[in-house]
């Protein structure tokens, strides 16, 4: 029997492409069909729902299926670990700017 480790959603790996990162920011915009989303890209449909299945693991888009069609939506809140990692080490960095610039050079002296 194979056991496959309960983990968390990866957002930073769904984020992580190029390709996703443009439809994440489509989906602002509106919920879309993967049809729609196709036409945006210079890839195949199976290439689109792939990446937009990476998305739906990661809990980034939820997907509704009305007739034949799925269309997903943005779920925006699932982004929380990526701002605050970013939260962080902008606080990082800004103290160690902070403190190189109180820093004196060569020429103040």
């Amino acid at each position: 029997m194979v056991v496959i480790p309960n983990r968390e959603p990866d957002v930073f790996a769904a984020i992580s492409h190029p390709a996703r990162r443009r439809m994440f920011d489509l989906l602002i915009e509106t919920a879309r069909s993967v049809n729609t989303r196709a036409e945006h890209f210079q890839m195949s449909r199976l290439a689109v729902s792939q990446h937009l299945r990476v998305l739906l693991d990661a809990g980034l888009v939820t997907e509704q299926r009305q007739g034949r069609e799925r269309r997903y939506r943005l779920v925006p809140a699932q982004l929380r670990p990526v701002r605050d990692w970013m939260a962080y080490h902008e606080r990082f960095w800004d103290e160690r700017l902070e403190r190189l610039e109180k820093h004196p050079t060569r020429r103040d002296e």
